[in-house]
């Protein structure tokens, strides 16, 4: 290396230095740190200045703990997959966003007009109300007028105001919006509430009015709908698995997700029933395919792995779709008995049962208009246009459009989504469970990364809180290795 050559080399790493220092001292050391207390038992209830316990070596006594004692590992963990439920609903939207914003909104100059000064006037009277101490009442109007408001925006400004207001939530301090929707979800005095409040009361009229059976049929009918999402599932798997895109070890996994509505309904009563319909419904249509496959003389013989990835992302979104069907039923079976005494709004946060659902429409509202959507939007415009013109010319449906030719162009974007959507589902979950819930109530929002917080800061075992960092890393580490292992070669195909 000559005498210039190392100058650039010192001058190079002069510059580099201040990062490669803030990267060993704030990211490598407190790593490997972590790492050597998840195997002590540093306490700093037992271990301060004030007492003389030494720290000792435990070894794999916080894992052993972790995975065969810890209850509330397993249901903390619970609650994480179960916010992580709404991360198909998150990219559905985001991609929805993305094509709505691909195109120019923007509309007639003099209709807009009217438009804004429409929205100038409610906006304006809305606020004088809230000032005059109207209440709720105000505030559900200058919801609406602030809807105008953005309406007559973005009617002048085009879809560039549009998608500056969808990425608002993004950037908008987390905890700001937090506190904000927990005022939201006031159960006396939230807009939420207030505007749920009558509706619930006609509703509870109506459903009255409506003999029960009638209520119970429909319930039935979501059941079905549940029982259709299954055997669809399973006649997809069964054919792939007959023209060679599947392999018989890669169909385990995504059949045994498909079942998991079948054993969750058995849980509950009144859809035991379901529960044996869809059981039925899944083995006679799995019975008919195996059949057509026996009489196949063509067959495509496939590697006992081959297909796992796009099975696997098919049975998760069919067992969803089966889930809500099957909370549907329940809901509608139950209606009936509920609106006897009338309906009231939920009280959301403060409830066991609703705080998980309240934390997560919060955040499939913020989701949709996050990072997620401009990779989308960036990936729509580098789909090749002779693409379209050919489709034109095949006088494709817009939806053929969209299905035979942007979806298929959009999967790297659809994988990388996927891949950190997962990741920051495991990871996530702390900064709104501590300012909206305390983890509460019960610990039914308590979610690993709060589980960790806890462990290491409110009751100061430090160690036993670094072991189930690193068995949250070794999770995630896990799902984003095989996601490169399968969902890759299925984009790259």
């Amino acid at each position: 290396m000559g005498k210039r050559d190392r100058h650039n080399l010192a001058l190079g790493l002069a510059f580099l230095g201040p990062n490669i220092l803030g990267f060993l001292c704030f990211t490598i050391l407190p790593l490997v740190f972590s790492l050597v207390l998840a195997f002590s038992n540093w306490d700093l209830q037992l271990h301060n200045m004030f007492k003389d316990e030494q720290i000792k070596c435990v070894g794999f006594a916080h894992f052993t703990r972790l995975l065969l004692q810890e209850r509330d590992f397993l249901r903390f963990f619970g609650n994480t997959l179960f916010f992580m439920m709404s991360i198909p609903f998150a990219i559905a939207g985001s991609l929805g966003a993305a094509l709505l914003l691909s195109r120019d909104l923007g509309g007639g100059t003099k209709r807009v007009y009217g438009w804004l000064i429409a929205g100038a006037v409610m906006v304006a009277s809305s606020v004088m109300l809230v000032v005059a101490g109207a209440g709720g009442t105000a505030m559900t109007i200058l919801l609406c007028g602030l809807a105008c408001g953005m309406l007559v925006a973005g009617s002048l400004g085009g879809s560039t105001v549009y998608r500056t207001l969808f990425y608002v939530p993004h950037f908008t301090s987390g905890v700001a919006v937090y506190i904000l929707w927990k005022k939201l979800y006031n159960p006396h005095t939230g807009p939420v509430n207030t505007v749920l409040d009558p509706v619930l009361t006609r509703v509870s009229g109506a459903v009255n009015g409506i003999p029960p059976g009638s209520m119970h049929a429909v319930a039935w009918l979501f059941a079905g709908g549940a029982a259709v999402f299954a055997a669809f599932g399973v006649r997809n798997l069964v054919r792939m698995w007959r023209s060679g895109d599947l392999g018989w070890a890669a169909a385990v996994l995504p059949a045994a997700i498909l079942s998991f509505p079948v054993v969750m309904a058995q849980r509950w009563a009144p859809t035991r029933a379901a529960g044996t319909m869809i059981l039925i419904l899944v083995a006679a249509t799995a019975t008919y395919e195996l059949v057509q496959a026996g009489r196949d003389t063509e067959r495509f013989p496939a590697t006992f792995g081959k297909g796992l990835g796009n099975a696997l992302m098919l049975s998760l979104a069919l067992m969803v779709g089966a889930f809500i069907a099957l909370g549907l039923a329940i809901v509608i079976y139950q209606l009936p008995t509920w609106a006897t005494d009338g309906l009231e709004p939920p009280p959301w946060l403060a409830s066991y049962h609703w705080a998980k659902p309240a934390i997560m429409v919060m955040g499939l509202w913020g989701a949709i208009g996050s990072n997620n959507m401009l990779l989308y939007l960036a990936g729509i415009s580098n789909v090749p246009q002779e693409l379209y013109e050919a489709a034109d010319i095949d006088g494709a449906s817009r939806f053929q459009r969209f299905w035979h030719v942007t979806w298929p162009q959009l999967a790297p974007v659809t994988f990388f989504i996927i891949v950190m959507s997962v990741i920051h589902g495991l990871q996530g979950g702390f900064e709104m469970a501590r300012t909206m819930t305390k983890g509460g109530p019960a610990g039914s929002t308590t979610t690993l990364s709060y589980f960790i917080y806890n462990e290491g800061f409110e009751t100061g075992r430090l160690g036993y809180a670094s072991a189930v960092a690193w068995a949250l890393f070794i999770m995630v580490f896990s799902v984003t290795v095989f996601n490169w292992k399968f969902g890759s070669r299925y984009v790259n195909d």
